[in-house]
């Protein structure tokens, strides 16, 4: 009888460490997107300004509200962006209680290795892929024909591109651990290169918008991350 009744005590307590844990991220979300929301329009600015460049070209908006929306929508990734460490501390005090020595270890550097390569990602679509894909689009129009490019259109494909590149650009940690993990050896990989071309094809498929252009500039970079993180593990195997 004591055990259940400690067992019960146990899990209510957990329980409430969760519910305070939810309440401290929550709590911090909800004041620092206050300030968000004060920045969100420069930074609105600043993309526009970086995305255009020297291109001869605006954005435009079809709606009044528009604009204000897609402020709103930049402040909350902002604030996440901007209260994630907090958050990522906040989960790991919960968990890193459970766990063993060395899956702290495990644990800790996938986390840092994972945030790295999104964070490589999303520059890189920011500064190299998001400009290549409006100077294309740009690159059409003629004296019959004006490029009108909507701010929400650029906006979401921003937003979609960069989740995209920041997913793929994981390529090599995922690649590394297969392997570690002895669950696909090197040789494997290496005899299902056509295989995995196909895949990530696909993948960039799914995960750009429905043109080409974006699906052959995602493909292109995570192909040669595949092959760093072959590369990678065959010298860590020596």
């Amino acid at each position: 009888m004591c055990k259940e009744e400690d067992k019960d005590e146990s899990i209510i307590v957990h329980i409430e460490a969760f519910r305070q844990m939810l309440l401290r991220c929550f709590s911090a979300l909800g004041i620092f997107l206050i300030p968000m929301l004060f920045i969100s329009p420069k930074c609105l600015n600043f993309l526009i300004n970086l995305l255009l460049r020297d291109n001869n070209v605006s954005l435009n908006y079809f709606s009044p509200v528009e604009v204000f929306l897609i402020q709103i929508k930049l402040a909350f990734i902002l604030d996440v962006i901007f209260c994630f460490p907090y958050l990522a501390r906040q989960l790991w005090k919960f968990f890193a209680p459970a766990l063993y020595e060395h899956e702290r270890k495990f644990i800790k550097s996938v986390v840092l290795a994972s945030t790295v390569l999104f964070l490589l990602g999303l520059i890189f679509c920011l500064f190299v892929i998001m400009p290549l894909i409006i100077n294309f689009g740009i690159s059409f129009a003629t004296k019959s024909v004006n490029a009108v490019l909507g701010v929400s259109n650029v906006v979401n494909l921003l937003s979609w591109l960069v989740l995209a590149f920041g997913i793929m650009f994981q390529m090599p940690l995922v690649v590394y651990f297969l392997i570690k993990s002895s669950f696909v050896d090197y040789k494997t990989f290496e005899n299902l290169r056509p295989y995995v071309i196909v895949v990530l094809l696909i993948f960039a498929g799914i995960l750009t918008p429905p043109d080409i252009i974006s699906q052959i500039l995602l493909f292109i970079p995570t192909y040669l991350l595949f092959e760093l993180g072959l590369l990678f593990s065959k010298v860590r195997m020596k």
